[in-house]
């Protein structure tokens, strides 16, 4: 019985067993989701509120390279749970390449999102333009922080490319993906 399978049995972590990774990385990321689904909330009911004000803001986002980069964002899942599949079979060298391959694709949905942002601020559009965009850019930038934050847990675990370790490292990064999977609608299709 390994450490981290004493402390988890002595944690009583009981409706985490099962799950890959380290159950305080789940504690995290549901933790995560809370704090976004509120955010989405307040999106959502603003909306609601102020549909033209939300149309208007909508009608300048770049919808095509949200698109993009919902194609980026989940590709690199998809590298990163190849990687996780390379560690359990203990393939490290593998699995650090497919954890690369997460991180530079994370690092192309930062590039993006930054070419999107600069075109909206060269275009006038800042914080303080509309409830649209105050909450547009806390929304998406609290997003990219958890983007970046998450290649750098990925760089983390790629060093020893440990199975656990991968696991844990990828469970915070599918939480990104299904964010923005869940995020992109909301804030660049549904009118």
């Amino acid at each position: 019985m390994s450490i981290a399978d004493c402390e988890q049995e002595e944690a009583g972590w009981g409706v985490f067993e099962g799950l890959p990774g380290d159950p305080m990385m789940w504690v995290l990321v549901f933790s995560e989701l809370v704090a976004f689904g509120l955010f989405l909330g307040a999106f959502i009911v603003a909306h609601a509120v102020k549909p033209a004000i939300f149309a208007s803001g909508q009608t300048s986002l770049d919808a095509t390279l949200a698109g993009y980069n919902t194609i980026v964002l989940v590709t690199s899942g998809w590298a990163a749970a190849k990687g996780v599949a390379s560690a359990r079979a203990n393939a490290r060298r593998h699995a650090r390449l497919w954890l690369l391959l997460a991180m530079v694709l994370g690092g192309s949905f930062v590039t993006i999102k930054f070419f999107e942002y600069a075109h909206e601020i060269g275009s006038g559009i800042g914080l303080e333009t509309s409830m649209f965009f105050t909450l547009y850019f806390l929304l998406t930038g609290f997003h990219l922080l958890h983007v970046c934050l998450g290649i750098i847990i990925l760089a983390v675990v790629c060093s020893q490319a440990d199975p656990v370790h991968v696991e844990t490292g990828t469970i915070f990064w599918h939480m990104v993906d299904l964010v923005w999977i869940v995020m992109f609608p909301i804030v660049y299709l549904v009118r």
